[in-house]
């Protein structure tokens, strides 16, 4: 019995720390460090680079005519900034209606290989100092631009991520995301003012274009690997939250497991190809921050967290007490989100259970992407996850 109670809280502990601990500990370490450090965020106001704003855009043909407007309406100097969408592989209108906007670069192959190609592809035709890249399904802040570029007057930075945010949470999905991407928000600021963040956000991120690394045409998470890569040649990546990019949630559960399968799939391809960031003789704030905020999320918490439900049910029936507590209260956990699962997938919405529906739901896509990953079923170019409404809609 002694060996299955040092498993059982060995294995809570660990739960406990991913999900709680951790963001206690790095808020605590970031106000910390702000309060014994001097105010690095005094930027010349008049720092203007030239940049160049990426959009991949796959048969997006029916929000490309507000996504233009939307990057050409920038609070920054039209002579400054350049504009390319790359439409590789689209067979919708997309030419069409790039056509009428000459001050709009536009790049198109008829072979469609994924997000990370077409990046490395348009990055062939970025002469600009800094690239900014932003998916075309989401609205920007006028000042994205320009809250972006102003921490390259920092050497140290290497590249910049903006926040994203879910425009609406009036569905169980949109509730779901939304309160996820608040709690990530959270920890990324914190990331960010003790020494780098772990991963920036495909919606909208930045990069120094002399730092840019061509990727494997089979990457899934190209944001998430390309951030960290700069991470690990010494640079920090740094996050803006007045640079965001404004997205609607999916447009149910189905929608955004499928979503979280496929980034948990990336997950563990991204963790297979950064494992010089797990030294910690290398950078040790780095390692600990990497493993603390995304490798427990995506290999041994998970695994745990299942391994808890027959370890406390074993626990509870020869020794009851806390352990039978434990038990009830994973059991009664699930059971809401099973709840809630049936009653979203019968399009009922009961807010009530978003929160153990989503948790429920993150943890078991980690299993599901793991064994995409380990049969190389998850393509680079895949199908996208349907959105609640489309960005004509929400303008």
């Amino acid at each position: 019995m002694l060996i299955l109670k040092i498993i059982f809280w060995f294995a809570l502990a660990v739960v406990l720390y991913t999900y709680i601990g951790y963001g206690i500990i790095v808020w605590i370490w970031a106000k910390t460090k702000s309060l014994f450090s001097y105010n690095k965020n005094l930027y010349a106001a008049d720092f203007e680079p030239e940049v160049t704003l990426v959009v991949p855009a796959y048969n997006e043909g029916d929000i490309l005519k507000n996504k233009i407007e939307d990057c050409l309406a920038l609070d920054y100097p039209a002579n400054k900034l350049q504009i390319v969408f790359i439409t590789d592989g689209s067979t919708d209108n997309s030419e069409a209606v790039l056509s009428a906007f000459p001050q709009v670069t536009h790049l198109h192959s008829p072979e469609r290989g994924g997000k990370s190609l077409a990046e490395n592809r348009a990055m062939q035709y970025v002469n600009t100092p800094y690239v900014i890249f932003t998916d075309c399904n989401t609205f920007l802040n006028r000042n994205a631009v320009r809250e972006m570029v102003k921490h390259y007057q920092d050497p140290q930075v290497g590249a910049v991520s903006g926040e994203k945010k879910i425009l609406s949470e009036d569905s169980l999905s949109g509730s779901g995301e939304g309160l996820y991407w608040k709690y990530e928000s959270f920890l990324k600021r914190c990331d960010s003012k003790i020494h780098s963040l772990m991963g920036a956000a495909g919606e909208l991120v930045s990069f120094k274009s002399d730092l840019f690394q061509p990727l494997e045409a089979d990457t899934i998470l190209d944001d998430f690997i390309q951030s960290l890569r700069i991470v690990d040649k010494g640079y920090k990546v740094v996050y803006e939250p007045d640079a965001y990019a404004m997205e609607a949630p999916s447009a149910s559960m189905a929608e955004e497991m499928k979503r979280k399968i496929r980034i948990c799939a990336g997950g563990w391809q991204s963790m297979s190809r950064l494992t010089s960031l797990l030294n910690p003789f290398r950078q040790p704030v780095v390692t600990f921050l990497y493993l603390s905020h995304r490798v427990l999320r995506w290999s041994l918490t998970p695994a745990l967290l299942a391994l808890l439900i027959p370890l406390s049910a074993v626990l509870a029936f020869l020794q009851g007490g806390i352990y039978t507590l434990v038990f009830t209260l994973q059991i009664l956990f699930y059971l809401m989100a099973w709840i809630g699962w049936s009653a979203e997938s019968r399009g009922k919405k009961l807010k009530l259970f978003v929160v153990p529906l989503y948790f429920s739901m993150m943890n078991i896509a980690v299993f599901a992407g793991f064994f995409r990953f380990i049969r190389r079923t998850q393509p680079a170019a895949w199908e996208k996850a349907e959105r609640a409404r489309s960005l004509s809609s929400l303008s």
